[in-house]
């Protein structure tokens, strides 16, 4: 299979710019857009995303949270951190928008912001959750997919013509890290790999432009 591609800068920001402006929930849509490509979770583990994963009781943002084994790519739990700015500016605001709506609140209006910290923490236009699709493979193994939250980053990524759906997001989450510097026990504990080399798999292989390196030498 193919890698997924990684998504440059300049193109992400001109995805984030044409969400805002088209589908039935752009606001949703830009925080969707930075969760993937802010945090490197896979498409199910988004969909599967609480109100407690992100919120505390106090309605304050979970800077330290964590991926819950349960929803986890491979059953094991794993970090998660809501400190980016621009990320935690765009969920907010999308949170802010389930409120004004009435999407998934709770009696509780001192708790979570009004919202039901039970509900999924994104929803579909309808405030409806996105449902998982259960495959079972040829030697037996079920896997779960996200079909229709998979088609809101396709044409988030077709809109733009940026080339890359929901799996670009983690790859790009990763080799930017690796871009900077950090190693591969620090990406590996981010993306939820057990070992360095499906890592470097991951990261191998990245389209960094020559120049690039160059430019930046002295």
């Amino acid at each position: 299979m193919a890698k997924a591609p990684v998504v440059e800068e300049h193109d992400l920001r001109r995805m984030l710019k044409i969400a805002t402006v088209t589908g039935e929930s752009p606001v949703r849509d830009v925080a969707l857009l930075y969760v993937l490509y802010g945090t490197g979770v896979m498409l199910t583990e988004l969909a599967q995303l609480k109100v407690s994963d992100y919120l505390t009781e106090s309605s304050v943002v979970r800077r330290d949270s964590f991926i819950r084994p349960e929803i986890a790519h491979n059953n094991l739990e794993r970090p998660v951190f809501w400190v980016n700015a621009k990320v935690v500016a765009a969920v907010d605001a999308y949170l802010a928008i389930r409120v004004a709506t009435g999407q998934g609140l709770t009696e509780r209006k001192a708790a979570y912001r009004s919202l039901d910290p039970n509900s999924f923490l994104f929803l579909r236009a309808d405030g409806e959750p996105y449902g998982l699709t259960a495959r079972k493979s040829p030697n037996g193994v079920i896997n779960y997919s996200c079909d229709s939250l998979s088609q809101v980053f396709r044409r988030l990524h077709s809109q733009a013509g940026v080339e890359g759906h929901a799996l670009a997001g983690r790859r790009t989450f990763a080799v930017r890290l690796y871009r900077k510097g950090y190693d591969l026990h620090h990406i590996a504990a981010l993306t939820g790999h057990q070992t360095l080399t499906a890592v470097r798999r991951l990261v191998d292989s990245d389209p960094v432009k020559l120049g690039d390196l160059v430019s930046g030498v002295v």
